[in-house]
């Protein structure tokens, strides 16, 4: 797979725009009513890394990373500042902040999750790039200790607990993660506006499958 494990400067990132993306197919029948479908599941995610480009330096640092990522060949992390954590944004992770799975007494790998909940309605996003070091598990409310009762494939986001949980048991998580995107243009156009002080005026970088 064409992807560097490797995180865009989070410095650059922060201040940029973006968020998620859906697809929606909507056709307007004769009486006026709509049919709404969507051939997406989950939705992807867009962001303008230029407008976080702050001095000639930043400019630098863009351009280095974008040259060795060879445009838009190879994929990489981004830190979404406005969602980068199982729980909310000025709490700290805990291992209790999201239901990834129930036991069942046989499987032992769990995919990590994120719950977005508004009313008696969710979503399941998958998590595939949790941040390393930042991984917390527990089961039925008793925390578990990394490398000793469980491990976590950084590159896919499945967490493997040594011993399978027990039927009807809640497997919970918490984490920091990050979003595989690419850049979304081969091109990087810069304006030097003055001597310390440089404008990208637009880098896009769009979401990829893992």
């Amino acid at each position: 797979m064409n992807f560097h494990d490797i995180r865009f400067p989070a410095n650059l990132s922060f201040g940029s725009v973006g968020g998620p993306e859906r697809r929606t197919e909507i056709v307007t029948l004769a009486n006026g009513y709509e049919e709404r479908n969507t051939p997406w599941e989950h939705a992807r995610r867009r962001y303008d890394a230029g407008v976080g480009m702050r001095s000639l330096d930043d400019v630098e640092t863009l351009i280095a990373f974008f040259e060795a990522r060879r445009g838009q060949l190879f994929g990489f992390r981004w830190k979404d500042w406005s969602d980068y954590k199982s729980c909310l944004p000025l709490s700290d992770v805990g291992f209790e902040d999201q239901i990834i799975a129930h036991g069942d007494g046989e499987t032992t790998a769990f995919p990590l999750l994120k719950t977005y909940q508004s009313g008696e309605f969710s979503y399941a996003r998958p998590i595939t790039k949790p941040v390393k070091a930042t991984v917390r598990v527990g089961i039925s409310g008793d925390p578990l200790v990394e490398t000793v009762h469980f491990s976590v494939d950084y590159d896919t986001g499945v967490v493997t607990i040594f011993d399978a949980p027990d039927v009807d048991t809640v497997i919970t998580a918490g984490f920091e993660f990050d979003v595989p995107v690419r850049f979304d243009t081969d091109t990087i156009l810069t304006s030097v506006a003055s001597f310390r002080a440089g404008d990208v005026p637009r880098v896009p970088v769009v979401e990829v499958r893992v």
